[in-house]
């Protein structure tokens, strides 16, 4: 029976066309088999240069073009185009299986043919010094066995210039094009290999099985299974990079390991996609209980939906518990102590002063609450010893050792105040919860898979590695300290989880735009940031292989003007065929963003303030940078990008009070603006009052 597969890039392409013309695709692709089956419907193209591309009529003016085997029952789907366009653009084309993944490529051959002979003939009038080629140090056969055919070898041999290759992105296969992009950034071919990793089959493989070249490049195309499955995939086309993995990603969830490991990743990677897959491999080993974590219950709830669309089982689902961190520390302290009484805001600050006040500490409340945080409860430090030998990093005030004795005092003060009122903070219920498990023989989970794991603070890391025995694959971490958005800095050899070399990195952007991406990345560029285990984390290579607009960046006279602009770009989106509930709005404080939302309203837009983790479809979500977390919209418009805003000036401690806690302050509210802006896919704008905040890494 025939099968219908779909090119993913078609998928994107499916969502911009008109709607009466998607109507049709999905009228006739549903009745696909049938129409096959009976042969009819697909045609050859003449003066095709790949004799197994056909054409099957959409309309009267559009025309699909299909890559039919020759013998074999899978058909894909490549384009739908306007009828002259797609007869153009099939003839060009050729389809090959590559000889070292034996995944489906689709090249355009003509191009490759045409722009040879040019650049032979560039080569042949420049001096010798600029004609030497690309790549003069790399053989044939180191060619040939990375899976670059004849076709491409002959092209790469007369290219000269890396520009050449740049430009040639545009025609050659993908995989190809990756193979020769490595090795012109000086890469070893034996690196470029272990780049491709689970992209390379053990298989043997037969260059003429389109069918079985099909089937490995789950990458690439969508097979689907009937007519429903087919409507699913043509309603949500963007949701696909949730549920496909790419090669790399699904090599780091097939992974087996002596112990802890971690996904890093700059955003749009696919990171929580590997951790929820990794969720559910794990569950279907049966080795025992899943811990699916991450630090909000917002976050928490995104997890257990997408957990509920991977799911293949009710097994899966039940062996399976998905909860943030809090939640996990609160339910284990309440099994031995009951509900804790939680110390509240106002509430701290006061025990602080009076704390203080007694011991003649000279320092304000919220340095002493982030000295108790940071140094007494990350290190566990139960004496005035202890605390006089700590290592401070990243507490910029410096203290000598009678600053340092008041401060102890204070902090032993504070805490008897806590024991004798049975007073608790999060972070103590935590440590708590984190010592019950820890005398535990028993541990309530066989693995734990952590969620964004750069906004953990060190006492839920001791309560996650607490949570499960030391055994292999027993921690799987996924994050991106790029995008830490709370204070939390920790380093996980110190809490007991280390993932020396178990880490993989993911560098294809799956979500943004790459006009997008490269502009937001700008916003970081200079940033030294961490990696959680005591080296820097860096971005370098994440690339999105989507082109599109870049953002659109404006300043306005006073809000007013500003959120009246707003409204006009969401009513020109939402008459672009974007859907409301695909466009989001993000303002760095909640009062703005009631704001942006009430104006929009206003302008007889349907807009919601983002209360779950989950947007609605029938209306805009408007909501904080903080809440875009996890979030992704076709379109998003961040407001208030302004020197009053952002950053935000209650978010940064004062320089002269601790200058590298304002450096870290200032990191956070970027990393936060980072954030925000990679929520969008295909359209950003930014906007702002007066003066633009000095974060912004151009003012148009």
């Amino acid at each position: 029976m025939p099968k219908l597969a779909i090119d993913r890039d078609f998928l994107r392409e499916f969502a911009a066309l008109e709607k009466p013309v998607q109507e049709r695709v999905e009228e006739v692709f549903a009745k696909f088999d049938h129409a096959t089956h009976a042969g009819l419907h697909l045609e050859k193209i003449t003066h095709a240069r790949d004799r197994r591309f056909r054409t099957i009529r959409i309309d009267k003016s559009y025309r699909g073009v299909v890559l039919a085997p020759e013998s074999g029952d899978i058909y894909t789907l490549l384009k739908v185009l306007p009828h002259d366009d797609a007869y153009a653009w099939a003839q060009r084309r050729t389809a090959s299986v590559n000889s070292a993944t034996g995944r489906i490529e689709i090249r355009d051959s003509e191009a490759i043919d045409s722009v040879r002979p040019h650049l032979e003939r560039m080569a042949a009038t420049q001096p010798p010094e600029e004609s030497a080629a690309l790549f003069s140090d790399v053989s044939d056969a180191d060619l040939r066995r990375l899976g670059v055919d004849p076709q491409t070898l002959e092209f790469a041999r007369v290219l000269t210039d890396p520009v050449q290759l740049e430009t040639a992105k545009a025609f050659l296969p993908p995989t190809q094009w990756q193979v020769l992009y490595g090795l012109a950034s000086g890469m070893s071919p034996e690196e470029v290999w272990e780049e491709l990793g689970a992209a390379i089959t053990e298989e043997e493989i037969d260059p003429e099985d389109l069918d079985a070249a099909v089937r490995r490049s789950p990458d690439r195309v969508v097979l689907v299974d009937g007519p429903r499955e087919l409507m699913a995939v043509f309603a949500r086309p963007f949701d696909l990079w949730r549920v496909y993995l790419h090669p790399m990603q699904r090599e780091a969830v097939e992974a087996r390991h002596s112990g802890p490991a971690r996904v890093t990743g700059g955003p749009g990677t696919g990171k929580t996609v590997v951790a929820l897959h990794r969720a559910r491999a794990l569950a279907e080993r049966g080795e025992g209980p899943v811990l699916v974590t991450t630090f909000t219950s917002t976050l928490a709830d995104s997890l257990s939906a997408g957990l509920k669309v991977l799911a293949e089982s009710p097994e899966v689902l039940e062996a399976v518990t998905v909860e943030h961190v809090d939640k996990l520390a609160h339910r284990v302290f309440r099994e031995v102590h009951g509900q804790p009484r939680l110390l509240q805001g106002p509430a701290e600050r006061e025990l602080w002063s009076a704390a203080a006040e007694r011991s003649g500490a000279e320092f304000s409340p919220a340095f002493l609450a982030e000295e108790w945080r940071q140094v007494v409860l990350a290190q566990r430090i139960e004496s005035a010893d202890a605390y006089l030998a700590a290592k401070r990093t990243g507490r910029g005030r410096r203290l000598g050792a009678v600053q340092k004795a008041r401060v102890w005092q204070t902090v032993c003060d504070f805490q008897r105040e806590l024991r004798e009122r049975g007073l608790w903070t999060h972070e103590s219920v935590c440590a708590e919860a984190a010592r019950i498990l820890a005398e535990r023989d028993d541990k309530p989970y066989r693995h734990v898979v952590v969620d964004e794991a750069q906004d953990l603070g060190p006492e839920k890391w001791r309560l996650l590695r607490a949570a499960v025995p030391e055994v292999p694959d027993d921690i799987f971490i996924a994050g991106d300290t790029h995008q830490r958005i709370y204070a939390s800095r920790v380093s996980l050899r110190e809490v007991g989880v280390d993932v020396a070399g178990r880490s993989r990195r993911l560098r294809i952007n799956y979500r943004t735009t790459a006009e997008i991406l490269a502009w937001s990345l700008e916003l970081l560029h200079g940033e030294s940031i961490d990696d959680m285990d005591g080296g820097l984390e860096t971005l370098a290579g994440c690339r999105s292989e989507v082109s599109g607009f870049p953002p659109q960046l404006k300043g306005h006279a006073n809000r007013s003007a500003e959120l009246r602009a707003l409204a006009d770009t969401v009513r020109e989106w939402l008459g672009s065929d974007v859907l409301p509930g695909e466009i989001g709005i993000a303002a760095r404080s909640n009062r703005l963003a009631e704001e942006a939302a009430d104006a929009l309203v206003g302008a007889g837009v349907p807009a919601r303030m983002l209360r779950g983790g989950r947007a609605e479809e029938e209306a805009v979500s408007v909501g904080t940078m903080h809440r875009m977390k996890g979030l992704e919209f076709r379109c998003l418009a961040v407001v208030g990008a302004d020197a009053d805003q952002v950053p935000a000036p209650k978010a940064v401690t004062a320089e002269s009070e601790d200058p590298v806690a304002h450096a870290h302050d200032l990191q956070r509210e970027r990393c936060l603006l980072f954030v925000a802006c990679t929520r969008a896919r295909e359209l950003l704008s930014v906007t702002w009052q007066g003066k633009p905040s000095p974060l912004l890494p151009t003012a148009g």
